[in-house]
This record gives C-alpha cells, sequence and structure tokens, in this order.
C-alpha cells in the first residue's frame, strides 16, 4: 500500500475513533442532580452578554449528554425517571431552560414567567389559592410544585399534558396564564440574539415551540428534593429492623461486627444531623400502616403515586370540577385529581387541586373524616380511628419530610 494511503487509512482510523471516543464519554457523563452547578447559570454577574453566551456554547463539556442520578431518598426511584428520547439532558440545555423558565417575556404582556407560579422561594408552589396569570387573572386550581416532576410522566392535576415537555408550553398559550400565542412566543425568542444563539446552537431546527418545551422540561427536571429528616431516619430504621437488640450494645458490636458497627454508627451519625422527633416516627409508622391508610396514595421515592384519585374535594358545589373525568371522559375518573407529593408539603400550602384547605391540620381532619361521600369517592378513603394525638404526630411525620432544593440562579438573562 502507498504510504499516502497508509497515512489516509491510519488518519481515517484515529478519528473514527475519537468520533467514538467521544460519543462513550456523552453518553456516560454522569451527574447526580442537586448539584448547584447544574443551575448555577453561565458564570458571571448582571445580564447575559454574547460573549458569555458564545463561550458557554463554545465548551464541548456543555453538550455532552448527562445521564442523572438521584439524592438519598428519591435514589430508590431511580427506574421511574423518564427522560424522553428525542430530548436528553445537557447542560447548555438546562441552562437555557433556566432562562427560559425565569423570564417574562414569554407572556403577552411581560409579566408572567414560569416562576410566577412555580417559585423557588416558595419551594416551586406559589402559595396562593390559585394561579395568579396575566393581568391578575386566577385559574381555578392551585399550582402544583414542579420539583421533582423527572419521576413522573403525565403532568397536570388531570395529566392532560403526556409529558413535562408538553406541560411546559401549555401556559404559555393559556389565555388566563400567559396570554401569548406560541407563534408570538417563537418570534420574540428569535428576536433576542442571546436566546437565537443558544436555540441554535443546541436544537437542529433552532428555535422552535417544541424546543422551548424540551429546554424548559430540561431544566425542570434537575430540580429535586435534597434528602429530608426522614430520609436520613430510614437507613438507620433498616438496620434496627434487620439486626435489633443487636445494635444496643455498641461497644459489643464494635468487637464482634466492625463493619456493621461501622455502617450502623455512620448512618446514626449522619441522621443525627437533622433528626426526626419521636412524634414524626410515631407519625411514619401510622403513615405506613392500614392505621392512617396516607400510603394508599403517597408511595414510592416521591411519596406519591402518580395517580389519579377522588378525595370528594369540591365534590358538594352544584358543577363541580371533575378533574381526570374531562381528560378521559371514563365515569370512574369523576372528581379524580393526581396525587401530589408529601415531599416539602409544609411549604407548598394551601391544600388539595383547589386551593381548600389552609393548614396539613385541615387536611388530616378531612381523610380523618372519611372525604366528602360521592358516587366515584375512591376506594382508599375511609373514616379513620385517629386521636388527637395520632393527627398531630400524622403532621410532625409530614414536616420531617422536608428539605432543601438545588440552589438556582434566577436573574441572569439575555439582553
Amino acid at each position: 500500500m502507498p504510504s499516502f494511503l497508509r497515512c489516509l487509512v491510519v488518519a481515517l482510523v484515529c478519528l473514527g475513533m475519537a468520533v467514538v471516543s467521544r460519543a462513550e464519554k456523552a453518553t456516560n457523563d454522569k451527574i447526580q442532580l442537586g448539584d448547584p452547578s447544574l443551575t448555577s447559570g453561565i458564570p458571571g454577574e448582571g445580564v447575559l452578554t454574547k460573549e458569555q453566551i458564545k463561550n458557554w456554547l463554545a465548551d464541548e463539556r456543555n453538550h455532552r449528554v448527562l445521564t442523572p442520578s438521584l439524592p438519598l431518598g428519591l435514589s430508590v426511584g431511580e427506574k421511574q425517571i423518564y427522560i424522553p428520547e428525542d430530548n436528553p439532558m445537557t447542560r447548555a440545555k438546562i441552562e437555557l431552560g433556566r432562562q427560559l423558565y425565569f423570564d417574562r417575556r414569554l407572556s403577552a404582556n411581560n409579566t408572567v414567567s414560569c416562576a410566577d407560579c412555580h417559585h423557588p422561594d416558595d419551594s416551586y408552589g406559589r402559595g396562593t389559592r390559585f394561579g395568579v396569570g396575566i393581568n391578575g387573572q386566577m385559574g381555578g386550581r392551585n399550582s402544583p410544585v414542579s420539583f421533582n416532576r423527572i419521576l413522573s410522566k403525565a403532568q397536570f392535576w388531570d395529566g392532560r399534558a403526556g409529558s413535562l415537555e408538553e406541560q411546559a408550553i401549555g401556559p404559555i398559550a393559556n389565555p388566563i396564564e400567559m396570554g401569548n400565542t406560541h407563534l408570538n412566543a417563537v418570534k420574540t425568542l428569535a428576536a433576542i440574539e442571546g436566546y437565537r444563539l443558544q436555540f441554535e446552537e443546541i436544537f437542529e431546527d433552532g428555535t422552535t415551540i417544541q424546543n422551548v418545551g424540551k429546554a424548559i422540561a430540561t431544566f425542570e427536571r434537575t430540580l429535586v428534593t435534597l434528602p429530608s429528616a426522614y430520609d436520613l431516619y430510614e437507613p438507620v430504621l433498616s438496620l434496627r429492623k434487620a439486626f435489633g437488640d443487636d445494635l444496643d450494645d455498641l461497644e459489643a458490636l464494635k468487637e464482634d461486627d466492625p463493619v456493621l458497627f461501622e455502617n450502623y454508627t455512620s448512618k446514626l451519625k449522619q441522621s443525627q444531623t437533622n433528626p426526626m422527633s419521636e412524634s414524626a416516627r410515631r407519625g411514619r409508622d401510622i403513615f405506613f400502616t392500614t392505621k392512617g391508610r396516607c400510603s394508599a396514595c403517597h408511595v414510592g421515592a416521591n411519596l406519591a403515586d402518580e395517580k389519579y384519585h377522588n378525595l370528594g374535594v369540591g365534590m358538594e358545589a352544584e358543577q363541580p370540577d371533575l378533574g381526570r373525568f374531562e381528560v378521559t371522559k371514563q365515569q370512574a375518573d369523576r372528581g379524580a385529581f393526581k396525587t401530589p407529593t408529601v415531599r416539602n408539603v409544609t411549604l407548598t400550602g394551601p391544600y388539595m387541586h383547589d386551593g381548600s384547605m389552609e393548614t396539613l391540620e385541615e387536611v388530616v381532619e378531612w381523610y380523618a373524616k372519611g372525604g366528602f361521600p360521592n358516587p366515584t369517592l375512591s376506594k382508599d378513603i375511609k373514616k379513620l380511628d385517629l386521636t388527637a394525638q395520632d393527627k398531630k404526630d400524622l403532621v410532625a411525620f409530614m414536616k420531617a419530610c422536608t428539605s432543601k432544593l438545588p440552589k438556582v440562579e434566577q436573574d441572569r438573562l439575555p439582553r
């Protein structure tokens, strides 16, 4: 073989190896959600400049596909992670979604952003009974939280959006939310050079409403709750259930089984940094047994089954909100709404799909009395035999499910 052909073959082989190597690296760039670097924005201060955006986009690392894992507690649900094949996570896409999430220019009159109904300061709820949109208009349902959505496919109280991508663009064109049109929103973004540069670099087809949804959804998938007192206590409880009295004498355990001693004491020490109260521990037992029946629906890593249930809330009205029925037209779904998470529930009141309950104490009382009787009341809603202390303990347990969320840059947007 002539020398020039040999060199060409070697060059092509090396190029192929480099491409494979980059592809393998891209598909194996593992990250843990909750890492603040994912949501801290493009480095710098003030308004995002074209130069900062170009430098960010020029960094190959920001375009690698990310394989996410979940923090302690949520990690037991990693098999539930849902990321569409056509919308893999990258740092560049997360950052674009972050900007869009906080940008009020997506609304018709530049006054409402996604964050205005799902704000970090309110644990990604809003603290109002109903969502408040453009020109102060109110919807008819409470704003659901936008954290831990990576564990769910269908979105909204009634599940009408089949994905987070679909959900993200719905409010833009809703006349009482952002009051815009998808066409006008895309036109607005395409006229902002900082956005145009990012859309053209991240997506083959540039600025489209579908890509707006993909970017916002990717950002929202990074919003996860960090370990709570409940999460830190669970490993301790598991070991106590497995080894019982063997863990009571730590000196003897250290000598007899140093591996178990180290495992138990390290988990115990971690739990003691954010301990569960005795009341919360009692509440946990009520929550996960037939005494409280809470885990019939509030189950799994996110303490929510992602299904739809009729609790009787609002069903006494002359024209009640029929919830899931409006999507499926199935009679069994009349008055059924998606189970919300118990995680951070102390920070996300008021409660229920209609925001009709101000406190967790009211919520517990509702379940204790067996809801409001109606033809499609969930079979899991039954009157509970709870003492006043039991009810306090349940609230204490829910408080123990409260934790921090990743720090997110809210202000740095393209001019």
